[in-house]
């Protein structure tokens, strides 16, 4: 899949607050699809679709110990989504500070930067 498609996927997980609050318990370690639909008011089904969608975008991982399947965080397009967003803070970043330097020079008289 091309990284946009996997950034999309990220991103459309990351829509739902309830999702975002599924992967913030899961940072703390992983769970059972019980434990981690105790503090919704949601069915137990309701809880698995979520963590269908976190798991198709590669959020999340199932594993198998005996009977219990834990949930577990996968960072990696977490990581993933941050590079892609610090590329285009940086840039508004340098805007903002070249717009900076521009009013400094108006403020001070000097619109194209020629008085010394």
């Amino acid at each position: 899949m091309p990284e946009t498609d996997h950034l999309s996927a990220t991103f459309a997980a990351l829509a739902d607050p309830t999702r975002r609050a599924i992967l913030a318990r899961l940072a703390h370690g992983e769970a059972s699809v019980t434990e981690i639909a105790e503090p919704f008011s949601m069915s137990l089904p309701a809880v698995s679709k979520h963590l269908k969608v976190l798991e198709k975008a590669g959020l999340v991982s199932r594993g198998r110990s005996a009977q219990w399947r834990p949930v577990r965080l996968d960072p990696a397009p977490l990581k993933d989504a941050a590079g892609w967003i610090d590329h285009y803070r940086r840039f508004w970043e340098e805007s903002l500070d070249r717009l900076d330097a521009y009013l400094t020079k108006l403020q001070a008289g000097d619109p194209d930067g020629s008085k010394h």
